[in-house]
């Protein structure tokens, strides 16, 4: 951990940890609604990756065919995808740490991180979803956290009195035992 004007958490968490290996798919000279269709098919629709020759070489999304064919009124079924996709395609490796993925995706103006391997061929994807999930995870682990350092302080040195006490409560920015808690209330 990082100590500076704001606190920076560093983690090794890999993206092949959290990445998702069914990843939608689509060939390149397969038309728009074929690319609609298979997004349409699967519980979360939003993207497929265009394969030529089952290689990845870029994405569709649901905002490529809203922007450039639905709000274009071109026919989606004479469009094919690899004339509206957005490529070049931007993939990480599995081993990068999320964090560097994290700082990709804001720098590449992406939410789609395609992951492949040494030897480029696509085992699945990283999204911004998945990311937000594993912050939800981390911040449940800190609460927790909290919750252990917070039932530690209710039993102690009473710091009025001194003596030992299991339960402290928090009275004046002061941690008293229970006959000092009432002795302040009085």
């Amino acid at each position: 951990m990082v100590y500076s004007d704001k606190i920076h958490l560093e983690t090794d968490i890999q993206v092949k940890e959290i990445m998702r290996s069914n990843v939608k798919t689509v060939d390149y000279n397969a038309t728009v609604v074929d690319a609609a269709q298979k997004m349409c098919s699967r519980d979360i629709a939003g993207s497929c990756v265009v394969l030529k020759n089952n290689h990845p070489i870029g994405i569709i999304t649901e905002q490529d065919i809203n922007c450039k064919v639905v709000a274009k009124s071109i026919c989606p079924n004479e469009t094919l995808v690899k004339e509206v996709m957005t490529e070049p395609l931007i993939t990480v490796l599995p081993d990068i740490r999320v964090e560097q993925a994290i700082k990709m995706m804001n720098e590449k103006r992406v939410r789609r991180l395609p992951v492949v391997n040494a030897e480029k061929k696509l085992i699945g994807i990283v999204t911004v979803r998945d990311i937000m999930a594993l912050g939800a995870t981390i911040n449940e682990l800190v609460h927790d956290l909290g919750e252990i350092n917070r039932i530690s302080e209710e039993r102690g040195v009473c710091e009025r009195c001194g003596c030992m006490s299991d339960v402290l409560y928090p009275i004046d920015n002061l941690f008293l035992c229970l006959t000092c808690k009432e002795d302040e209330l009085l």
